[in-house]
């Protein structure tokens, strides 16, 4: 009877090894398909299931016990986990190259709780001065409430060491930077990084896990709005951290703590998304660049932010560190403000809406919406001008953008 054990033992932890190997050779698109799912031969769903249920039941007192003590995996409060959340991470997880992911209800959620469990009161911040307008205030108004200091260094990560100092713990970015899709040099920063010993966290929305792998050149952390590329169709709010399984331990206890915690629907449309996000993503870039080509040479612009042309100062950057140059851009209209709102007043195909990364064209004033309540200064050191309109390119023929582009800048 032990043997016999022994050979079915043998054989799962050959079945295991084989499938671990299969998954490694897998493509990010196979990967953001399968990665994470248990498809059974026979009369099995295709479709993963939506656990809709809030609490879970213990087989008996003694599991309830083990769960207590920390020696039990089970379900207990979605709160806690969920099977339809442990899908999402896991695909996420795969996607970024992580050990594990924790999902969240908003991309803030992920990011602070990601921040929070790197930092306590007393701590200092190292963060890029050119990051997303929420993150930006989260850092200006509220962690210096809770005793957390933070410094701002420029994306070129000029002066960087004079801001360590002994209570230096952590070291935040955003790459490509939102709205001016500014780029962060990542063999830099990670250097610095290790050098200081800090904990290092980006922000990896923009570019999405399809153009490039923080984790695999050395960070800690890596935070998404999933409300974005990940979920692809404007329809959830959700986010989600990736890193070492020490790390997520600690991200998981911050989520449970504050009540982040994502809802079952949002998790399999996020599941959903992520399946198609290999395709939508590449398409995307496609048309961005054309965007980009056409309005650098439109008589009515003054300067076009996007990394894809051959023009933009950081290009030989961004083909180095990133696998395409993503979805979006930004542009500064030469009439200013004035220009810029008539502009978008006249738009008939992009939508005037202040998210991206869906299958929808969208235009925006960054002034108005992600980095409202910023000073003059604040604006101008984060690269945002009064007639900057960001851009967040969908799945729409590049032809019919354009034409749209052209009557609204008449």
């Amino acid at each position: 009877m032990k043997t016999s054990n022994k050979l079915a033992a043998k054989r799962k932890s050959k079945r295991s090894a084989a499938r671990a190997a299969r998954k490694a050779a897998w493509k990010d698109a196979t990967t953001a398909i399968h990665a994470g799912e248990s498809h059974f031969r026979v009369s099995g769903p295709v479709a993963p299931t939506i656990v809709r249920s809030s609490t879970f039941t213990f087989s008996d007192t003694a599991e309830m016990k083990r769960w207590a003590e920390g020696r039990s995996s089970a379900y207990i409060y979605t709160r806690y986990g969920n099977p339809t959340l442990s899908l999402a991470e896991r695909k996420l997880a795969e996607l970024e190259r992580a050990a594990a992911a924790v999902v969240t209800a908003s991309g803030m959620a992920a990011i602070s709780s990601a921040l929070l469990a790197a930092l306590e009161s007393g701590d200092e911040l190292i963060s890029t001065r050119q990051i997303y307008g929420g993150t930006y205030r989260l850092m200006r108004d509220v962690f210096p409430r809770f005793g957390i200091r933070v410094h701002f260094v420029e994306t070129d990560l000029a002066g960087i060491e004079r801001l360590v100092g002994p209570r230096t713990r952590a070291f935040y970015t955003e790459t490509p930077t939102n709205p001016t899709v500014r780029l962060v040099d990542l063999e830099k920063a990670i250097a610095f990084a290790r050098r200081h010993r800090l904990v290092s966290i980006i922000d990896n929305t923009f570019a999405s896990p399809v153009l490039q792998k923080p984790l695999e050149r050395g960070f800690d952390m890596v935070v998404h709005s999933t409300t974005k590329s990940l979920g692809g169709h404007s329809d959830f709010i959700g986010g989600a951290v990736a890193g070492s399984a020490a790390w997520m331990d600690r991200i998981r206890k911050m989520v449970i703590y504050l009540g982040g915690c994502m809802d079952p629907e949002v998790a399999f449309l996020l599941i959903r998304g992520m399946k198609t996000l290999h395709l939508r993503v590449r398409r995307q870039c496609e048309s961005a660049m054309v965007v980009a080509r056409f309005l650098e040479r439109h008589p009515k612009v003054a300067r076009v932010h996007y990394p894809g042309l051959r023009s933009h100062s950081q290009h030989q950057l961004a083909r180095r560190q990133m696998r395409g140059f993503g979805s979006m851009l930004a542009f500064d209209l030469k009439g200013g403000l004035p220009a810029a709102r008539r502009f978008c007043d006249r738009t008939r195909l992009f939508l005037l809406a202040a998210s991206l990364g869906g299958v929808e064209s969208l235009v925006v004033l960054p002034i108005f919406t992600s980095h409202y309540k910023m000073s003059p200064a604040e604006l101008r050191a984060a690269g945002v001008q009064p007639g900057t309109v960001r851009v967040s390119i969908g799945l729409e023929d590049a032809a019919d953008l354009i034409a749209d582009l052209k009557q609204a800048l008449t």
